[in-house]
């Protein structure tokens, strides 16, 4: 039986990077696209997708 990896870190990492993608989307909408690999990227490891 395979140990379960603790996600909760990248869980964290991806709420962070939401709120960090709305404030861009709120203040500077041209920076938007920047935020966007985080948001994804972190919510993959948080499925353990990656």
């Amino acid at each position: 039986m395979e140990a379960q990896k603790s996600t909760g870190k990248y869980w964290f990492l991806c709420f962070l990077w939401l709120a960090i993608m709305i404030l861009l989307l709120v203040f500077y909408r041209q920076w938007f696209w920047l935020a966007l690999p985080g948001v994804c990227t972190y919510f993959a490891k948080g499925l353990d997708i990656m």
